[in-house]
């Protein structure tokens, strides 16, 4: 399904109060016969809407759903360049598929993404108005050596918007994931395009766990939470887009001017391995020893036999030594 067409709008629109609609009265709304209220139901699950079907009372959303509105987003972050689909491949995809003639921030939101992406190629699950699936693009004219810290200014961006939200306690965890409790709650991609002493274009694609349905969190091979299991009310996709565009503005003209420099202290304090033992898997090697944080070049520093060695890019992985 690359997209919905109107039928599948308003049964959405219709499921989204969290209420029961009989099967019936979807057929009456959509002009259609009780067997294809049924395939729309089966579409919708398919792209991970949890809806239940109870005999005698027809069809409800599990929750109700609060989709994501263009202008809403436009008005939190005092920006125009902002574009909500309901449906792509890749809200990545889509920015990269434009460049270079896009404007500096654009930024693509989505409410489902039919081949979302994580690090190292890993499908990163993207159920319907369940996540917040966000792209931004920003253009590094001093080059791709600017990009090497990058995913670090990026993590505490959204930290500082979910605190923002009264969402505290959201670690970070080299070079791109953000952690509560020893769980995965977001994760970052950034995606390069620029030749050797030319500026750099970047998307940086972000996604965050709001709200796991059930079916869909089973996909999962890792330990993981949502917002909603961390904030005592609902999480507000369309204000945490709006405050993460404006943090990523400003934290990123900023990087851009001074580097990682001014950020570092933030960093420490956010960094969810400070101080713990690791172990650092570089290609078929592993290296254990004490995470003790990062330079000004946003390398991992690790202290291996009291030496400080610094590790960045290529296919790195972190990890706590008793996992």
């Amino acid at each position: 399904m690359s997209e919905l067409n109107e039928k599948g709008n308003q049964l959405i629109a219709l499921l989204a109060d969290g209420e029961f609609h009989s099967g019936e009265k979807i057929g009456e709304l959509l002009g259609v016969s009780r067997t294809s209220v049924n395939n729309y139901i089966k579409a919708l699950q398919e792209i991970g809407l949890d809806i239940y079907k109870v005999t005698g009372k027809g069809y409800c959303s599990a929750v109700p759903l609060t989709l994501l509105n263009q202008q809403i987003i436009q008005q939190v972050s005092g920006v125009d360049n902002v574009h909500v689909e309901q449906i792509l491949e890749s809200t990545n995809q889509y920015l990269l598929d434009k460049l270079p003639n896009i404007s500096n921030g654009q930024t693509c939101i989505a409410e489902y993404q039919a081949a979302g992406r994580g690090r190292r190629g890993r499908e990163w699950v993207s159920p319907f108005a369940s996540h917040l699936y966000f792209s931004m693009y920003w253009r590094l004219e001093a080059g791709i050596e600017k990009a090497s810290g990058l995913s670090l200014l990026v993590g505490i961006a959204t930290v500082n918007a979910l605190e923002k939200l009264g969402l505290h306690g959201v670690g970070l965890k080299w070079p791109n994931d953000l952690y509560y409790q020893g769980k995965k709650l977001a994760g970052i991609l950034i995606e390069l395009n620029a030749q050797a002493s030319d500026v750099c274009h970047s998307v940086i694609g972000i996604g965050i766990n709001v709200r796991m349905p059930e079916q869909q969190g089973k996909l999962i091979d890792q330990p993981w939470i949502d917002l909603n299991n961390i904030s005592t009310q609902p999480v507000d996709r369309n204000q945490l887009s709006g405050l993460l565009i404006k943090e990523l503005r400003m934290l990123l003209s900023d990087y851009e001017e001074k580097g990682l420099v001014p950020f570092l202290d933030r960093w420490f304090e956010l960094d969810y391995f400070l101080n713990k033992q690791v172990n650092l898997i570089v290609a078929d090697n592993v290296q254990t020893g004490i995470c003790r944080g990062i330079n000004e070049q946003g390398a991992l520093l690790l202290e291996i036999d009291n030496e400080i060695k610094p590790y960045i890019g290529g296919e790195i992985s972190l990890r706590l030594a008793n996992n």
